[in-house]
This record gives structure tokens, sequence and C-alpha cells, in this order.
């Protein structure tokens, strides 16, 4: 599993790839429904100029299996940062998550001016509370019918990492 960069020539490839019901299901609103090759092209395009790089794709024998990424916060959040992933379908079960995720918080205590990486999980998505704690994320709390998705209301899971916390001890594949 490795990361690379986001590539302009990549944005229809990568439009197909998160316009599936599982993944925009598992992400905020506020990701265009259907996820069009101009969403991604506008997405990358702010993606790249970035440095260091906030977000990746994720690798796994040389063809695209994912993305993964943080968002920054500010103000008096700004020693935070948001992580989000997917995993194509056609790669689940693999453990790709699980590597992204420790790969990518040791990238963003390494390179950013954060000492906490949180990352809010919607009450189905049981696979992904499993990655993160895996990686040493804590379940930090849970938020009440504090989500509406596709007129649902849930409840939102917070994991958080420290930075003073120990690494998680992951396998490579």
């Amino acid at each position: 599993m490795e990361f690379k960069p986001h590539r302009i020539d990549f944005a229809k490839e990568f439009a197909k790839m998160k316009n599936i019901p599982e993944i925009l299901d598992n992400g905020y609103d506020k990701t265009p429904n259907p996820y069009t090759e101009k969403d991604a092209l506008e997405f990358i395009q702010q993606e790249i100029v970035k440095k260091p790089m906030e977000r990746f794709l994720i690798y796994w024998n040389n063809e695209v299996a994912g993305e993964i990424g943080i968002t920054l916060k500010e103000d008096v959040f700004r020693l935070n940062a948001e992580i989000g992933y997917f995993i194509s379908k056609n790669y689940w079960g693999n453990g790709l998550a699980t590597l992204a995720v420790g790969k990518m918080t040791a990238y963003t205590f390494a390179n950013f001016e954060v000492v906490r990486i949180v990352a809010g999980v919607f009450d189905f998505n049981k696979s992904s509370m499993k990655v993160l704690e895996k990686n040493g994320y804590y379940l930090e709390s849970v938020r009440k019918k504090a989500v509406i998705k596709k007129g649902k209301i849930m409840d939102d899971y917070i994991w958080v990492k420290l930075k003073d916390e120990p690494a998680a001890t992951n396998t490579k594949k």
C-alpha cells in the first residue's frame, strides 16, 4: 500500500470511484451526489497546490484503491485535524483502510502542527470504527442524534488520536 498525490488526469476515474452509494452514504452531504467529473476536477485542483499535501490517493498493487486525507481546523481548534478516507468497494476486506489510517496518522503528526486527530463515524459504519481502534484511536464520545443522513437521524461516534499517544503497530501488506 502506498500514497500518491492526486492528478488532474485522474478526475474522471476519481469521480467514478467516489460516486458509489456506499461511499457517498458514509460522507458529509457537502460532497455532491452524484459526484461528477467536474466535481472531481475542482476538488483535485484545490488539493494539488497544498504544501505539505493534505490528501492522497491510496494505491494497492499499482491500482488506485481509495483516498485519504485530513482537514485542518481553524481558530481555537487550529491544533486539530479531521481525518477522512474511503476504500473502493473492490478493495474492501484487504486491510487497506487500517494501513492507510496508520500511515496518514503518522504523516499528519510529522508534517503539521496538530496535537489531535479526530474522526467522526456514523453509527452504522462499524468497519470504520474498527479501523480507527486498530490504529490507537479511542472513542471520545457519542453525539446522540447529531446527524441526519438520507432522512434518518443517527448518532455520530467521535474517535480521537492524540499526538503523545504511542503509535499503533500495523503489519505492512
